[in-house]
């Protein structure tokens, strides 16, 4: 039987092993779904919520140990993993559960005499969710939560770096009382993955990860006449304009640029700030990213961890040095981080100038500690730029002006539009892309159209 190795980034260490799934449990696992969501479909919306709202207060309840799986599976600093169920999931989780009742309510039409009409939203039936590692889990909990929330069953399958979320999911789900067979996970391999989608039994797929994921996942799914959300890349902008808080900016640019190693969907990866204030924000910033302390991720200082794989590493230094060759300027000193070991996980930030968009750190998505500013005259020279990309995840706006935020976050092909916030995600606002970062929807009571299909009643009255 075929395993798979969760590889940490903290010390190159086996961390997890697991047996992939084989043909028979694959096979028991899509027929107690099914199964399970012919009864779970049937049940009040008030019973669904008091399991799921128990499966938060798991996640709760373990939140430091659960913070600990996570350092060791794909690097962020312990001081902030738990933070991911204390803050993130939790949100997230209980806006959800908050909004089912709105957000699945039966849709009322016009009376018309002798008639009784109206839509309702049934479940879907199987929802298969796959997810990434570096969010593991408010990455999942956007599909997880709702689809269970709105009566469908769900099978899981978490990325190799991180199947202990998976597991957790279960143990929640288990102290919550869910009916078995409702929620349950799957190790697969990528062709696994392809042909669990192929199978009749699947009615959705919820995929968070890279442009060519989402496009084996599309491929897969064409076969069907199913659909899928797909949550996908993104090289998410900002602009700085010159009536900006510079403090304010640079202190939450820095941290939307490299928390998390940049290992963020809605990270920022180029800044583009008006000329007016591009000394001053440039100096800000540089300052400001010298005080990371790039480390061991279980050291309770360690402000930026590595990086989760060695190649991640590798691909955003070649981005960097690619750069620095067609001309730009490197403002870091990689030395002034010990913790930097070119060849390793272990990657110290950057910020590069004199950057266009002929390179490539200015045009493909990093995902790593780096990120490229470049000096701006006008808001039409900043909008352009913003919407010279692939992706379209997020984009943000430093500025006082809320009329001039306003318009031009008009024009900036985005899926959400910030002014003076960045990489975070509201629950009560739908998160989308454009482009190739993807299509559908999760979060907001928009998020649970895709997890539902509208079925009218239309039912005349003889007297």
């Amino acid at each position: 039987m075929s395993t798979q190795k969760t590889i940490s980034p903290v010390d190159g260490s086996v961390y997890v092993e697991r047996e992939l799934a084989d043909n028979a449990l694959v096979e028991v696992t899509l027929t107690k779904a099914v199964s399970a969501h012919k009864d779970w479909r049937k049940t009040s919306l008030a019973e669904r919520e008091t399991v799921c709202r128990k499966a938060v207060a798991y996640f709760l309840n373990n939140a430091d140990e659960i913070g600990q799986e996570l350092t060791w599976q794909m690097g962020r600093p312990i001081r902030y993993t738990a933070n991911e169920i204390r803050k993130g999931f939790k949100e997230r989780a209980n806006y959800m559960i908050s909004v089912a009742g709105k957000a699945l309510a039966d849709v009322e039409v016009e009376e018309i005499p002798g008639f009784r009409r109206f839509i309702r939203r049934d479940p879907l039936g199987v929802v298969f969710v796959v997810a990434p590692w570096n969010y593991p889990y408010l990455t999942s909990v956007n599909s997880v939560i709702p689809a269970i929330m709105a009566g469908n069953a769900v099978i899981l399958k978490h990325a190799q770096q991180t199947p202990l979320c998976a597991e957790r999911y279960a143990a929640a789900f288990e102290y919550a009382g869910l009916p078995d067979g409702v929620f349950q996970y799957l190790h697969l391999s990528h062709q696994q993955v392809a042909d669990v989608i192929g199978d009749e039994r699947i009615d959705y797929v919820a995929f968070t990860g890279s442009v060519e994921g989402g496009h084996a996942v599309q491929d897969a799914i064409n076969k069907r006449f199913i659909i899928g959300g797909l949550e996908l890349g993104g090289k998410d902008p900002a602009y700085v304009r010159a009536d900006a808080d510079i403090a304010d900016a640079v202190e939450n640019l820095v941290d939307g640029s490299f928390f998390n190693s940049g290992q963020s969907c809605c990270g920022i990866e180029r800044i583009y700030v008006h000329e007016e204030v591009y000394e001053k924000f440039i100096h800000g910033f540089v300052e400001l990213t010298k005080t990371y302390t790039l480390g061991d991720p279980l050291h309770a200082d360690t402000t930026l961890g590595p990086m989760v794989k060695s190649s991640a590493a590798t691909f955003a230094q070649k981005q960097i040095d690619e750069a620095v060759a067609q001309g730009a300027k490197a403002l870091i000193d990689p030395d002034l981080f010990s913790a930097n070991i070119p060849g390793s996980p272990y990657l110290a930030p950057q910020v590069l100038v004199n950057v266009d968009h002929s390179m490539d750190v200015m045009t493909e998505e990093t995902f790593g500690p780096v990120v490229g500013i470049m000096s701006v005259k006008s808001d039409e020279e900043a909008i352009r730029l913003m919407n010279d990309s692939q992706y379209g995840l997020t984009a943000s706006i430093w500025t006082t002006d809320l009329d001039a935020a306003l318009a031009i976050g008009e024009q900036v092909e985005t899926g959400t539009w910030f002014m003076n916030r960045c990489d975070y995600l509201d629950p009560a606002l739908a998160w989308t892309g454009v482009k190739n970062s993807g299509r559908g929807c999760t979060l907001s009571t928009i998020g649970y159209e895709a997890l539902t299909r509208p079925k009218s009643f239309h039912l005349k009255i003889n007297k």
